[in-house]
């Protein structure tokens, strides 16, 4: 499944943090092209560094990184399936705020899940995670536009938020239990499940009250 947007509404400003953050990662892939193995693993979170208090940077800079073309398009994708209407809801300031925050609870995350491992975790997967967690409590019954693919069958259809984010949510769930292990150069099923459930825990705490009325009273 991949969302390509919500059919139910528009934002009403246009997305500049979400935008940023889209060339961030795009400008930071460029250096990754550049600079090879060395900049990744210099740039990303290695659980056994973090419990050392060594490069704790690397919790922010990793949330940028991503070990592939697929990585990256995938996730960007993501983001701007969901992260237009978050940001709209609560303002572009409250939403990086909250985009960061998810980020590094779902890094931490990860390195508590292994914090022996020397394994590099990096990718924006556990912030966006965030952004689709707060999806789903503020707009469930949206209507995300999404293209399915069962082998060489593609189709585009409309899927209610709360269904194609659940569904999201319980193929990490069981991944996690399926693979223990940090996926190889990459941020592993715990840092989503971290960053969705932040997500949805905290969404309302970073709603601008006056646009979160706007945009249900659109719904």
């Amino acid at each position: 499944m991949i969302p390509l947007g919500d059919e139910s509404r528009r934002p009403s400003h246009f997305p500049i943090v979400t935008a940023l953050i889209i060339a961030l990662n795009v400008l930071a892939f460029m250096f990754e092209l550049a600079g090879g193995d060395d900049f990744v693993v210099r740039w990303s979170v290695v659980p056994a560094d973090i419990v050392a208090g060594r490069h704790v940077v690397t919790i922010v800079t990793a949330l940028f990184l991503h070990a592939s073309w697929s990585h990256i398009i995938g996730n960007m994708v993501f983001l701007w399936a969901f992260g237009p209407e978050i940001e709209d809801t609560m303002n572009p300031a409250r939403y990086a705020g909250f985009y960061l925050a998810g980020g590094i609870v779902s890094m931490l995350a990860q390195v508590a899940a292994d914090p022996g491992s020397t394994v590099p975790a990096l990718g924006a997967s556990g912030a966006i995670a965030a952004v689709m967690g707060a999806f789903l409590v503020t707009y469930p019954r949206d209507q995300i536009r999404t293209v399915l693919m069962i082998g060489f069958w593609v189709r585009v259809t409309f899927i209610p938020a709360a269904l194609l984010i659940g569904l999201w949510f319980l193929i990490q769930l069981v991944n996690l239990g399926v693979i223990a292990d940090a996926e190889s150069g990459g941020v592993a099923y715990m840092a989503h499940i971290a960053g969705i459930i932040f997500g949805a825990t905290t969404a309302r705490l970073f709603e601008d009250p006056s646009r979160l009325a706007e945009r249900l009273g659109e719904g």
